[in-house]
């Protein structure tokens, strides 16, 4: 798998230094949308922590006045070639299944977004201008070239193992770097140096809680200390899940990890309900992400289950950076 995904990401790389030469040569040109854009992305595959910024960064200008939409590719959707919109702003109009995971947990997050899929990114921006919106938020958008954007959000952690979609060196296009706080102090510095086009910022994952699936109560960590837990997840990254739970104080006893954006059939639940029995557990945890699939399924109806919730703090001064650029745009 590991030579699998080295073999992809020489691929993406090469077809990214190709692409971004034509643009850089003007020989492509963005399409400007009719509303200003602020592009949250990585140059890593999956696991950056993309979500919970996008939903820090919306309510925050929804919070300052700014009505403000969502605009995704809604990758494994059903809608991601034929496009939809998900939510008005007003009500979520469809499922999880035809808008992908993550725009509908954001749309569940910020009920006041408009969230628009589709892989014509510039047609869901007409759509959200023609409903009134004033902002859009491009999630995942760093390698979308096609389409203009008013400011580059890109987060990257050097320190990270991982497979990247294209050069590093591509950070030089960015606005905004955000780091994850390291233990190595003269990163962030290092950072500045390399790329003096880009302002750098850092932040951290926060653990805002447990919350039982059944009703969305928060549950102290307390209550889940000790408990014997199965655990599972299909993310980019389970490794993160499991290191935020021990840092809770919760190990769990058993863990099953299915790829990312899983689908969870029949199968795979009766699977984990037949585990947690006879591993004679007292508790199920997962993702939020992950809740979004699981929670009518009638295999774990009796199960206590619960899921993790996390959240990004960012420096003050990248909110500061935002706000000043709003009052040139809108």
């Amino acid at each position: 798998m590991k030579f699998l995904l080295f073999l992809l990401s020489l691929f993406n790389r090469s077809g990214c230094q190709i692409k971004n030469w034509f643009y850089k040569k003007k020989i492509l040109i963005p399409k400007k949308a009719p509303l200003s854009v602020i592009s949250v992305g990585s140059i890593a595959f999956g696991g950056t922590e993309k979500t919970p910024l996008v939903i820090n960064l919306i309510n925050y200008l929804i919070n300052h006045g700014f009505k403000s939409a969502l605009i995704s590719r809604g990758y494994k959707g059903r809608w991601e070639k034929s496009g939809g919109i998900l939510s008005d702003g007003k009500n979520i109009l469809a499922h999880w299944e035809d808008s992908g995971d993550e725009p509908f947990m954001i749309a569940q997050n910020i009920p006041q977004a408009g969230i628009f899929i589709g892989k014509n990114r510039l047609l869901s921006c007409q759509k959200a201008k023609s409903l009134g919106y004033e902002l859009a938020v491009l999630d995942d958008g760093f390698q979308h070239r096609r389409l203009h954007r008013d400011l580059d959000i890109v987060l990257y952690t050097p320190a990270e193992k991982t497979t990247f979609r294209e050069p590093v060196s591509s950070l030089k296009r960015a606005n905004i770097l955000l780091m994850k706080k390291g233990a190595d102090s003269q990163r962030k510095k290092r950072m500045m140096k390399r790329f003096p086009e880009s302002t750098v910022f850092e932040y951290s994952v926060k653990n805002e809680g447990f919350f039982r699936l059944k009703d969305n109560q928060r549950q102290a960590d307390e209550k889940l200390k000790g408990k014997k837990v199965l655990a599972f997840c299909g993310i980019a990254r389970p490794e993160r899940f499991i290191s935020i739970l021990r840092e809770a104080g919760i190990s769990p006893s058993f863990f099953f990890k299915f790829p990312d954006h899983y689908s969870y059939p029949k199968s795979s639940l009766e699977k984990i309900a037949e585990k947690f029995q006879k591993i004679n557990a007292e508790a199920i945890i997962t993702t939020e992400k992950d809740t979004l699939k699981i929670i009518h399924s009638e295999s774990l109806k009796k199960i206590p289950a619960y899921y993790l919730k996390i959240g990004l703090e960012v420096e003050n001064k990248f909110y500061t950076r935002i706000s000043n650029l709003l009052q040139n745009w809108v």
